[in-house]
């Protein structure tokens, strides 16, 4: 029993170094990385601002009536068209022409007592001259002619303003334009005793609107006259009106701690189908490019993952060290070196790699790369299947997209992710790389 147990163990053991032997060539190979790309292609690019406003119409004016009185009649509707000086409603005049009259009664009366007051004071005035009368005949004469001079002014006076409210009884537009509201009835009594009553409001031309935005603090300052403008309207969905940014007012608003400002858009109404009160939902081009090179935002995020950056370098010095030419890293590379890159070091062969030859890091690694000329880095395909950084000066950014100044050319292949066989490589962040100087 002994004997066969020990042959069974034997063939046991036999099998496993014959099964170590077989799968020792395929074992674990050299992990491979993956790359997803977008290309550098020519389009157009915007950035821009959003906003919700009302539209309104450039000229609105509220008629009223400064006087008191029934409406004896009015003379147009909602939707009129009127021209300056058209009547739009009679208030009663009974009132206003009986104190008329009142008022040129008193006046004629101030003005007869005035002629008596004056000769009186001339015939005295010789008297006085000749030293026949006292000082105080002729001061009193002089007290009532001056009275009566100030008594027919203010008695005029009287009269103009009641000729003036005599006028103001007709109600007549101040000028060309459409009813947009009409507030009172024919027999309504309008008091003007405290506050000027609105019987009318008009707007001047509904073929030129203007659209009150509210913009937020943090968007304030990229907008400026004359940018381009498009909106929409619930009325009409499936249309977008155009404009332009006409004034930035100055003056905040501030709602539950919010600070907004107003912008007044312009928006042509040729064909009259905006309506003053509509609510628009703009969208304002801030910057705005056309046929120019666009890339990807998502190529500006993307950063090589640290595992494979470490695999990199390492072969580069495994090739320096082999007596191969001396690499160096792309010239899109910052060049600010680590401590190893300074002074040199020794591979594994005791041979000495020159400080030219070693990968140079930006310090605080790849994913905090700033430049300061503003430049920025991308991760490009070389030729041998490998990536590269590479230097680029942006222009509009928009968050989704970038304009591309230089550094690269239309149809190059730039990379926004990777992927990697290795399951020691943590690539489940692909925008996530190395965050310091690798540690050779």
């Amino acid at each position: 029993m002994k004997k066969k147990v020990l042959i069974i163990g034997a063939v046991v053991v036999v099998l496993a170094v014959i099964a170590l032997l077989v799968f020792k060539p395929f074992g674990k190979k050299d992990a491979e990385a993956t790359f997803d790309t977008v290309k550098v292609e020519k389009g157009k690019i915007t950035n821009t601002v959003t906003a919700t406003g009302t539209i309104v119409a450039v000229t609105s004016v509220e008629v009223g009536t400064q006087v008191s009185g029934i409406i004896d009649k009015i003379y147009v509707d909602f939707n009129d068209q009127v021209k300056k000086g058209q009547m739009l409603a009679q208030i009663d005049k009974t009132t206003l022409l009986a104190q008329l009259e009142q008022s040129r009664s008193t006046v004629d009366q101030a003005q007869a007592n005035m002629v008596f007051q004056e000769a009186t004071y001339n015939r005295l005035k010789v008297l006085f001259e000749k030293k026949l009368i006292a000082q105080s005949d002729y001061d009193q004469a002089l007290y009532n002619h001056e009275n009566a001079r100030a008594s027919l002014k203010n008695a005029k006076s009287a009269y103009d303003r009641n000729l003036t409210n005599l006028n103001y009884s007709t109600i007549a537009s101040p000028i060309d334009g459409v009813v947009l509201n009409r507030a009172v009835e024919e027999g309504q009594t309008v008091a003007a005793s405290f506050n000027t009553p609105t019987l009318f409001t008009i707007v001047n031309d509904l073929t030129q609107m203007e659209v009150e935005t509210s913009v937020d603090e943090a968007d304030i300052g990229k907008v400026q006259q004359e940018q381009r403008v498009e909106f929409t309207v619930d009325a009409y969905s499936d249309l977008k009106f155009e404009g332009k940014v006409s004034e930035v007012r100055l003056q905040p608003t501030t709602t539950n701690n919010v600070v907004t400002y107003s912008v007044i858009l312009s928006a042509p109404n040729p064909d009259k189908k905006l309506m003053p009160g509509m609510t628009a939902s703009a969208t304002i081009y801030v910057d705005e490019k056309d046929n120019t090179l666009i890339l990807s935002g998502k190529a500006m995020r993307f950063t090589p993952d640290m595992a494979y950056m470490e695999k990199m370098m390492a072969k580069m010095m495994q090739d320096t060290s082999a007596g191969s030419r001396p690499k160096r890293m792309p010239s899109g590379m910052p060049s600010q070196g680590s401590a190893m890159a300074a002074t040199g070091d020794q591979t594994a062969t005791g041979q000495a790699v020159p400080s030219e030859a070693m990968p140079q890091m930006p310090q605080g690694g790849f994913g905090s790369f700033s430049a300061p000329d503003g430049s920025k880095m991308v991760w490009v395909k070389d030729e041998k299947g490998g990536i590269r950084p590479n230097r680029v000066i942006v222009g509009i950014d928009n968050g989704n997209s970038v304009e591309i100044l230089s550094g690269l050319k239309e149809g190059d292949e730039v990379i926004i992710s990777m992927s990697s066989s290795d399951p020691e490589s943590n690539t489940s962040d692909q925008n996530q790389g190395p965050r310091g100087p690798f540690p050779f």
